[in-house]
């Protein structure tokens, strides 16, 4: 039986172009909505039209370089978080509320504009005012090189090249004000932090139950990623630290789906051109574990303790697999799909490659077939394909999976996914990925 693979084929470029390096494009996360990052200034895009929907400008001084929604807004209102790299992280807000004439009379104004076939000219420069820069956030010593909420929306965390990740907490969220607060300062890192995640809110996340709900994962020029929990006593501390890649971590990403209620995996992407999957060691293997070989030291960031003395502080995290090497440079980022479970990546070489994990079964019947090959993690992901070039001579900086909301997804509108790349020739390109 012939094995699956993947066509990943070009759709219109979204209008207008940006004519300069574009760093990020993150979707919203129940909108037809695309926040793109360039220069001092973010461009929304409508995935409805493939147009321009609004800009926010006029906040920052210098590049905004990530830029993160803040996820259960009021309907009609938008508000999403930037980091730049003058230090700070801005606050923007934008109210559409007002009636629209829905054909079941509770349409808001902002639903009606994002899902038009067409957007009037005119009309799409008004909404450029409704952009509001509520807030500066300001702490960092050098310039903030990422920004993420958590799944609730209750808090913020931002990291730099100071070396310390930053976690606030939205206080005035019950009042409608914007007002912050900082709840904890993280400075374990010996390298520029260069990415922050938060563990999406699925059944497995609350599985250690010392710990509160939320965890953190920070990516580093350290060559480490650490993982972040809120313990009984409310402090912030580092439970892992996870140690193979042989270049800067440039980021990360949890599973967005995991099977059951298991803790999801962790995936991670460097400039060593390989990524990784990670996984939370169960706490019946610990034991297995410790049983076998008595007491251990634990990871070099909680200090080399015995985890005799430090037991409740510490997490054990396994590489599972490395994926097959595709890249021939640094890889810039990488999509997990909670779709399909397909893994999408892109980096310096230019080049898109879609990755997809084979079974248990399959892999061991292929591990079967071939006597003198070592089963291995990397075994478990086989590549699906790849496209060279797919910014002509330019990087590619960002890739992301999100859904489709234009009209050429027909009836599976809001449904079909597709990919999202964003490149130094400020062209933002939709790709439709076909498996056979």
């Amino acid at each position: 039986m012939a094995k699956p693979t993947a066509r990943i084929e070009p759709l219109a470029a979204l209008k207008p172009d940006l004519y300069q390096r574009a760093w990020q494009s993150v979707p919203h996360p129940t909108l037809p909505l695309l926040a793109t990052t360039h220069a001092n200034q973010v461009t929304v895009f409508s995935l409805s039209t493939l147009s321009q929907h609004s800009v926010l400008a006029g906040g920052h001084t210098r590049s905004v370089r990530s830029v993160t929604w803040q996820p259960a807004q009021p309907a009609g209102r938008l508000r999403l978080v930037t980091g730049s790299f003058d230090a700070s992280a801005g606050l923007w807000t934008w109210d559409g509320t007002g009636a629209g004439a829905g054909a079941g009379g509770g349409e808001t104004k902002l639903e009606m504009e994002i899902t038009l076939d067409r957007v009037d000219e005119e009309e799409q420069q008004n909404e450029e005012e409704e952009w509001e820069f509520n807030l500066v956030l300001e702490g960092h010593e050098h310039e903030v090189k990422d920004v993420a909420f958590s799944p609730s929306g209750q808090y913020l965390a931002t990291c730099s090249r100071d070396k310390s990740v930053w976690i606030w907490e939205d206080v005035g969220a019950a009042d409608g004000d914007d007002e912050w607060e900082t709840v904890a300062v993280l400075s374990e890192h010996d390298g520029d932090v260069k990415a922050v995640a938060w563990c999406p809110d699925v059944p497995g996340r609350a599985a250690r139950g010392r710990y509160s709900a939320d965890v953190l994962a920070s990516a580093s020029y350290d060559n480490t990623v650490r993982i972040w929990r809120e313990d009984a006593d409310g402090e912030w501390v580092c439970v892992a630290v996870l140690e193979g890649h042989d270049g800067t971590v440039w980021g990360m990403q949890w599973e967005p789906r995991p099977e059951g209620n298991k803790f999801p995996r962790l995936l991670t992407f460097s400039a060593d051109a390989t990524i990784r999957i990670w996984s939370l060691r169960e706490e019946e293997e610990e034991e297995e574990k410790e049983g076998e070989g008595g007491s251990r030291l634990f990871r070099s960031g909680l200090g080399g303790i015995p985890n005799t003395m430090r037991r409740s502080m510490r997490e054990d995290w396994d590489c599972t697999a490395v994926f097959s090497k595709v890249h021939t440079r640094e890889i810039y980022s990488a999509s997990w799909s909670a779709k399909t479970g397909i893994v999408a990546s892109a980096g310096s070489d230019g080049i898109i490659a879609l990755y997809r994990e084979e079974s248990e079964t399959a892999a061991a019947a292929a591990a079967a077939t071939t006597t003198t090959v070592e089963v291995t993690p990397e075994s478990a992901w086989r590549v699906l394909g790849t496209v060279s070039n797919a910014h002509g001579p330019y990087e590619i900086n960002h890739i992301t999976w999100c859904k489709r909301f234009d009209p050429g997804a027909g009836e599976r509108r809001g449904e079909e996914e597709m990919l999202i790349t964003t490149g130094d020739d400020g062209v933002i390109r939709p790709w439709q990925v076909r498996i056979s």
